[in-house]
Parts: structure tokens; C-alpha cells; sequence
């Protein structure tokens, strides 16, 4: 089979890979479509692994089953979360499933840019969601960006009417702006340094704020400052101005990956007065996935807007290339079977 390996961000090949082999209790999934991820262009995170096949937000066709396996059979149209809990260990059974051991090492077998991919049986028994029918394969793959959105705004437990500003408009900041009414936002702003960015964000409801003008300010002349600060971008200045901006007794929700050994004064004085809650979040849990998939299907977000290129296995490199440059592309979706 093919396969896309990543080198670097301008060195993807297509390589031929042999078909992995299931065992009891896995599967495996012919995919139909794969979202390049953010984080898959991260080259600090990525590059020291390298080579490897990248692609976690999957969905497919299930091609095969393993002995033992009954929640799923060969035709099944699914997808499928790479990182599944061990649900024992004493961040599982506290609701933390995202700090588990287990979830942060369970993983596809190679990755989904490929043609094929091995589930593991944990991943069978604990990540893997029938589509409904009227889904398409490029809307499901919104799946895992999605959970991981539905999580941070979960945990950040704002009242109804709240007030949120999202620093960043790229496709996990676009996710925000979209999936903030549902957590009942009064209102909503968003940021960004590219046009193509504000505008999607502003065709999502969100009043768009570019890199001109005093920010504070124009959330002043619209109500006054956000109770919820969402920090999708690792920008340097960008902690500062969620300070700036976040109102008194208000949250400040840090959802962008820092590169390792980024530090920030903080100021903590300012943070105690005004009563400043800092929250993180990371990844999302099953109860997240399957909400997010409940979404889709009822197009409360029409992810469809956000899809900006749709490319065959063979132009992965090319995809990579619009993801990291972050300009011409808000979601890139790779065909395998194109």
C-alpha cells in the first residue's frame, strides 16, 4: 500500500508500506479521508520522530475484523480516535481522561496518511464511532478536531450569555468561534493576522479583529472585555493580550501547543486582584467524540465552509506545504483512495 512519510514539513514521500496485519480483536480500516492537523506541521514536535506517517483525524471503511471482534464489521463506515484511555487509572476514573498514561501512547498503526491503517484492539474497543449514513467521509473527519474543542469550552464552565474572544483564527480557533453558541456565548470575537482567517471567522458569527487598533478597545465599543479568552495561537506577545483583554473574574483558556520551554512572567498580582482563572486543555475523551459527531450530523457547524483543499495520497507534500505556510488553507483534506 502507500503511504505518506513525513521527513519534515517540506519533505513528505510517498513510500510503499506492506498492508499491516490484524490480530485478535483489531481491525483494519481502509481510509477514505484524513485531516491535516496543526499539530502534524508542528516540526518541534514532529521532526525528531521522523520518519513516520502522520494522520489522526480519520475516517473509513472497515476492511477487516480480527477474532473476537463484534462492535463492528467489514463495510462499516467509521471513525476512528488514534489516543484511547485505559479507564483504570486514577486520572481515567477522575474524569481526566486526558492526562492517562495509556491515551497518550495508543496510536494507529502507521498513521492516516495511508492507505490502510491497523487498529489496535484497545483503540476497537474504545475509539472507534459508527457514521450515519448521510455523512460524508470529509465531514467525519472533523471528528477528533472537534472533540478536542467541545472539551476546553466544557471545562471552562461559563454561564449562559457569556462573552468569548478567541486569539487566532486557524481551523482549532474556527472551531471555537463555531462551537461557542452552543455553549450559550453571547457573543463572540475572534483574531487574527490573515485576512482569508478573519473573514471564515466572521462568516462563522464572530465580529472579526485584525492586527491593527488597540483590542481591549474594540471589545470595549461592543460590550466590554470577554469572560472567556480562548488562546489558539503560540504567538509571542499572545498571553499578554489575553490578560489584557480578559474581563475581571474571567477565564483564560490556553488551548495552542507552546513549544517545549516556553516561559511567561506572569503578573501575578494582577491575576490575584482580578480573580483570573487560567485553564489548559488537551485532547478530548469518548463522551467528547461522540458528542462531536452528534454535531456534525445535525450540521449545527457546517465544517463544509472550512475545507479549503481536498487532495489524492500522492499530494500530501503539497498539503503539508499549505498547512504550514497558513495562509491559502484553513483545512486540507487527504483522499487515500483518490
Amino acid at each position: 500500500m502507500r503511504a505518506a512519510v513525513y521527513y519534515s514539513n517540506d519533505d513528505v514521500r510517498i513510500e510503499d508500506r506492506p498492508v499491516p496485519g490484524i490480530g485478535p480483536g483489531e481491525a483494519l480500516l481502509r481510509i477514505e479521508a484524513s485531516g491535516i492537523c496543526g499539530s502534524d506541521v508542528l516540526e518541534w514536535y514532529r521532526r525528531a520522530r521522523a520518519p513516520l506517517v502522520l494522520g489522526h483525524e480519520v475516517a473509513g471503511i472497515v476492511e477487516e475484523v480480527g477474532e473476537g471482534v463484534a462492535s463492528i464489521r467489514p463495510g462499516d463506515r467509521v471513525v476512528a480516535s488514534h489516543h484511547v484511555p485505559c479507564n483504570t487509572c486514577r486520572h481515567c476514573l477522575a474524569g481526566h481522561e486526558t492526562l492517562c498514561d495509556t491515551l497518550r501512547t495508543t496510536s494507529f498503526d502507521p498513521g492516516g496518511f495511508a492507505e490502510r491503517v491497523r487498529l489496535p484492539a484497545i483503540n476497537v474497543d474504545r475509539g472507534v464511532y459508527p457514521m450515519p449514513d448521510a455523512m460524508s467521509f470529509e465531514t467525519a473527519t472533523f471528528t477528533e478536531p472537534l472533540a478536542c474543542v467541545l472539551r476546553a469550552q466544557r471545562i471552562a464552565a461559563m454561564p449562559p450569555g457569556h462573552r468569548v474572544l478567541v486569539l487566532g483564527s486557524g481551523l482549532a480557533g474556527l472551531l471555537h468561534v463555531a462551537a461557542a453558541p452552543i455553549f450559550g456565548a453571547g457573543f463572540v470575537a475572534a483574531t487574527d493576522l490573515v485576512p482569508e482567517r478573519r473573514e471564515a471567522a466572521g462568516r462563522l458569527g464572530a465580529a472579526p479583529f485584525g492586527a491593527d487598533g488597540d483590542l481591549p478597545r474594540f471589545l470595549g465599543e461592543r460590550g466590554g472585555l470577554a469572560d472567556l479568552v480562548i488562546v489558539c495561537a503560540a504567538a509571542p506577545g499572545i498571553f499578554d493580550q489575553a490578560l489584557a483583554c480578559v474581563e475581571r473574574g474571567g477565564t483564560i483558556l490556553l488551548f495552542a501547543l507552546p513549544e517545549p520551554g516556553t516561559v511567561h512572567p506572569m503578573p501575578m498580582h494582577d491575576i490575584w486582584r482580578n480573580s483570573i482563572r487560567i485553564i489548559a486543555s488537551y485532547a478530548g475523551n469518548r463522551a467528547d467524540h461522540m458528542a462531536a459527531l452528534s454535531i456534525l450530523a445535525a450540521g449545527r457547524i457546517d465544517v463544509s465552509s472550512l475545507v479549503t483543499h481536498r487532495l489524492p495520497l500522492d499530494r500530501t507534500a503539497e498539503g503539508f506545504r499549505l498547512v504550514a505556510e497558513g495562509r491559502r488553507a484553513l483545512k486540507v483534506i487527504i483522499e487515500p483512495q483518490r
